[in-house]
């Protein structure tokens, strides 16, 4: 610590806490430093600690700003969560309207506008995006429909139930469709890269305290819920949802858009259950706000059908990788790996992030190998955590992780991915906006057929795997609960990939010595890492620039890449519809941030 830290940990610790509000915990357990410690960002409140200890302002005097150490705060900071800010707004707006005598004239700050009919708006998708959008949009006082092919996390609970342990796998409410969208069984990682302590996120981080996440979210360096934790926070989002209005619409499929002159004007509907007897229902609304995930491919075929201009993204695929989670806690925290005790310990079960580069020069591979860099990383990390099925076609074999909010299993998971773009996709003479979508099965149904069938997952222990040879021994224990198969995983990609995960494995080893363990497993296949479309819209308007009308948000549109970033995207577009729809002349999203700034997704 430098003598300005020790001076400020010193003086800081004699003065009233009432004036000090903790900001970010996190556990510093890198190798560079000397030993494993909490780190601690913390606010001061000038004026009150003067106010409470007024001979403090000589400790006050000594500070200067300093990068990392000391920094000036703007009061402009928004200070709670989504519902009471736009709350707060309304009520002093219209404390500002004209009193009818010229006096008083509405500011420029004013939130809502009066109208005589309310706007009706579709969202269909309740992941982070949609439930964002809906939130901002019912809050300013629109008429929201919520349309969701999969169903309510309770009955969503017992299908994922029934796919554990019967096999038996519902096409519309699985690991990837339902409330909550495919991160509710998940980790619940609320980690982004578009700002840990930007307005956007920390109003979306309170809102989710506000429906039941615990507060330490707030202050956590690596903040995340668990499955557990979602199930109980989303029925309170939708309970407040209802009471605003909105008419939300489970276990139901957007077949069709309603286009006329080239404006979105309505959707086609109908019922996702087998034995449903509603036909077809065609809704008429003034917007359509397309907030469905990367995971929903029929959509993406029938955004075509209406020229919608749909465009090729990056992602990256891969496989998931599984450690006893003792080992990773070893590696990460040598002695003090006995403080984990399954995360009821002092010390949080450890995890890992690890990013390399792989590049023409360095990657091993034969003359002829086709891609000059590739960017291979972990992803997903999930610590104390399992492997699950996120297919949803039972010919495809597609695996994620997900982790409860003790962290208390025995495994640590984690994707192993390697960056892939359209020479992958035309290599394999996938073509098209949904080229990547053809990439992508292809892999899938291969895991598929290599597994056998019934959803076995084919899998290799890693020191096979770098030596290109069956794992003819028993394979070690997985938390993967529908089955393993011993496989040789260089069947499953093209060389240029197998050999790039390869030398990242070794290189990865090289940073977390004893990665490389016959304890360690990999699974196939991890391909959804994040959506491989993009749907063009305006930086502004948040609108299609193919479709008026339609407004695609969120990740399945490749706006987003997580929990977070996905809520953030889903607050703005909210904003920027109300806007469009004269509901809303802005305020708001002014505190909030620059909307391109905070909600540019960073890919990988």
């Amino acid at each position: 610590m430098s003598d300005l830290g020790l001076f400020l940990s010193l003086v800081a610790a004699m003065l009233p806490h009432e004036a000090f509000t903790i900001v970010r915990k996190s556990f510093d357990a890198r190798k560079v430093v000397k030993e494993p410690k909490f780190m601690y960002t913390v606010d001061m409140d000038v004026e009150k600690l003067l106010s409470l200890q007024p001979r403090a302002w000589d400790f006050v005097s000594r500070l200067e700003p300093k990068v990392g150490i000391v920094e000036h705060i703007s009061s402009e900071k928004v200070s709670g969560d989504l519902i009471s800010v736009i709350k707060q707004r309304k009520q002093t707006d219209n404390e500002k309207i004209s009193d009818g005598k010229g006096n008083g004239i509405m500011s420029q700050q004013s939130i809502t506008l009066p109208s005589l009919k309310k706007p009706k708006i579709a969202v269909v998708g309740s992941g982070p995006s949609g439930l964002f959008a809906s939130l901002v949009l019912a809050e300013l006082g629109a008429e929201v429909t919520l349309i969701e092919r999969g169903e309510a996390v309770e009955k969503r609970g017992r299908d994922i139930g029934a796919l554990v342990v019967r096999r038996i796998l519902q096409s519309e409410s699985n690991f990837c469709f339902g409330e909550g969208g495919a991160g509710t069984w998940s980790d619940g990682k609320l980690v982004t890269r578009i700002g840990r302590n930007s307005d956007s996120v920390q109003a979306v981080l309170k809102t989710l305290v506000q429906f039941g996440a615990p507060a330490n979210i707030l202050i956590d360096g690596k903040p995340h819920l668990g499955t557990d934790r979602l199930v109980p926070l989303l029925r309170n989002f939708r309970q407040h949802l209802q009471s605003l209005g909105v008419n939300i619409m489970f276990g139901t499929r957007l077949d069709d858009l309603v286009v006329e002159n080239n404006q979105v004007v309505g959707v086609k509907i109908s019922s996702a259950k087998a034995d449903s007897e509603v036909g077809t229902q065609k809704l008429a609304y003034d917007a359509v706000i397309l907030a469905v995930g990367h995971s929903a491919r029929d959509v993406y075929q029938m955004l075509l059908q209406h020229d919608v201009q749909l465009t090729q993204k990056d992602f990256a695929i891969g496989l998931r990788i599984e450690h006893p989670q003792e080992l990773i806690n070893n590696i990460q925290y040598s002695e003090l790996s006995n403080q984990v005790l399954d995360g009821r310990g002092k010390v949080p079960v450890a995890d890992y992030k690890v990013v390399k580069y792989v590049s023409e020069e360095n990657s091993g591979t034969a003359k002829n190998q086709r891609e000059a860099n590739r960017s291979c990383y972990s992803f997903c990390m999930c610590p104390g955590g399992q492997v699950v099925l996120t297919s949803t076609d039972p010919s495809e074999i597609c695996i994620n992780g997900m982790s409860f909010s003790k962290r208390a299993s025995k495994w640590a998971n984690a994707a192993l991915v390697i960056t892939v773009s359209s020479k992958d996709f035309n290599a394999l003479q996938c073509y098209g906006p949904l080229a990547g979508v053809k990439f992508q099965k292809i892999f899938e149904r291969k895991a598929a057929i290599m597994g056998g069938g019934r959803f076995v997952v084919p899998a290799q222990t890693v020191p096979d795997f770098l030596e290109n040879k069956l794992s003819v021994t028993t394979l070690p224990p997985s938390s993967y609960r529908l089955g393993v198969k011993a496989s040789n995983l260089h069947d499953l990609f093209p060389a240029t990939i197998t050999e790039a995960l390869q030398r990242s494995i070794t290189m990865f080893d090289e940073e977390l010595p004893g990665f490389i363990s016959k304890d360690a497993l990999l699974h196939g296949v991890e391909t959804r890492t994040s959506s491989p479309v993009e749907i063009p819209r305006s930086n502004e308007t948040y609108e299609s620039v193919s479709l008026k009308g339609l407004f695609p948000i969120g990740e399945g549109a490749g706006y987003a890449g997580g929990i977070m970033s996905a809520a953030v995207d889903g607050v703005y577009a909210g904003f920027a519809v109300a806007k469009q729809l004269n509901l809303y002349t802005g305020g708001v999203e002014s505190l909030l941030g620059k909307a391109q700034k905070e909600t540019g997704f960073v890919k990988y």
